[in-house]
């Protein structure tokens, strides 16, 4: 029996899309939801509290870097992630196969996720500059995992299927993830068709893994990754492969362009066993979010909001801004006049403004707590309109403001 369950509710008429419950050892997630990135065990800048009191449902935390800092034995001593992190809602933790691709093609030619003129710089900072040139790419892959060279002090580590799911059962997580290679956007057919097919090889050793180990699987639940980047002939490819394996749960991973998005996620979650839960492997923006529950998504999770928080931009129902624009240092109003986040209903923007342009690191605590309030609600508010039968409507209404 899986260790999580996941119910319907009910379904956006004549789309994918619905509203469901699923079921974790710590709590329900009432889907669709948006889970925050908590990449070291921690939401930047948020305490557990800020996260419970924003309406996020769960994180998502990441294998590999938990590897590195503290490592997973000290983490599964202090209880798993739930205690160490004094976290009592679900967790999900990817699988290390994002960095195959960050520190790998990503890292060595600034490649993004998503195919477009937006440069990633979520890269590591090298120890050595000296070093970075020397090894331009931090992970080699060969079939039977991955060699990391460690970007905090070039020391080699080694990720197969296999040790992924070790330490995910070390860290103790709600949900993993299988071990996949997340590929560039810019990679041609043959080379996604290739990752792909060792993806599935990956799948189904990192399902033998967790199903051997009988305690772990009582309480977490696993989910199979989709690769085949753009191709339509390649997503549909691996989305039947993994239907036929026996995953809790599938997450829609790799990369794309944003054009190609919605008809892969169409075409996947068409083949996908609509029993299971969908998850889309970070990528939350608002139109991403919209397009993604509408084809049936159920839960997403993405750094932006954070991320983009840090350096004094915020989402509005206008569209992003710039807190360090000169027209904030004495507007009295809060960062978005439709928002009752903590930040919007205490603090104005001069005042916020006030904090990136002295540096205060409560700055970044209050755009971050206003950036996750308005994805989070952005979400919920799809949860009710699919139940209300006005999702289009809602769409209609959100988009007519709001410029990207």
């Amino acid at each position: 029996m899986s260790a999580i369950r996941f119910e319907i509710q009910k379904q956006l008429k004549g789309k994918l899309g619905r509203v469901g419950k699923l079921h974790t050892e710590h709590g329900v997630i009432e889907t669709p939801a948006f889970l925050a990135v908590g990449t070291k065990a921690t939401v930047k800048a948020l305490t557990p509290e800020h996260i419970a009191s924003l309406g996020i449902q769960g994180i998502l935390a990441n294998t590999y870097h938990l590897y590195l800092e503290p490592g997973e034995d000290i983490v599964q001593s202090a209880g798993g992630l739930h205690s160490f992190m004094h976290y009592d809602q679900p967790i999900m933790t990817d699988s290390g196969g994002f960095q195959v691709f960050s520190l790998g093609e990503a890292y060595e030619g600034k490649i993004s996720k998503l195919a477009h003129d937006e440069v990633d710089d979520d890269h590591p900072t090298i120890y050595s500059k000296n070093f970075s040139l020397q090894q331009a790419r931090l992970a080699r892959i060969d079939e039977e995992g991955v060699t990391f060279t460690s970007h905090l002090d070039g020391s080699t580590h080694r990720f197969t299927a296999e040790r992924s799911i070790e330490i995910q059962h070390k860290l103790g997580a709600d949900i993993i993830v299988a071990f996949d290679e997340c590929t560039s956007p810019q990679a041609p057919h043959d080379y996604q068709k290739e990752a792909m097919e060792r993806t599935h090889r990956w799948a189904k050793r990192s399902l033998a893994a967790h199903r051997q180990n009988i305690e772990a699987q009582k309480k977490q639940g696993i989910y199979g990754v989709v690769q085949g980047g753009r191709y339509q002939d390649l997503r549909k490819e691996s989305a039947m492969f993994l239907s036929d394996l026996l995953f809790d749960g599938y997450g829609i991973g790799g990369s794309f362009t944003k054009k190609d998005l919605d008809a892969a996620l169409e075409l996947v979650n068409s083949i996908l066993p609509s029993e299971k839960p969908r998850h889309l492997l970070g990528i939350g923006e608002p139109k991403d979010l919209f397009d993604g529950v509408e084809r049936g998504i159920d839960t997403f999770d993405c750094v932006m909001p954070t991320r983009i928080a840090r350096t004094g931009q915020v989402y509005t129902r206008s569209g992003k801004q710039n807190v360090l624009n000169a027209s904030y240092a004495r507007d009295f109003s809060p960062l978005d006049e439709d928002c009752n986040c903590y930040t919007c209903t205490h603090f104005t923007r001069a005042y916020v403004a006030h904090l990136f342009r002295s540096r205060e690191m409560l700055g970044a605590t209050l755009a971050s707590i206003h950036n996750l309030h308005f994805i989070t609600s952005l979400v919920s508010g799809m949860r009710e309109a699919i139940l209300n039968d006005s999702f289009e409507n809602y769409k209609d209404s959100f988009f007519a403001r709001y410029n990207a």
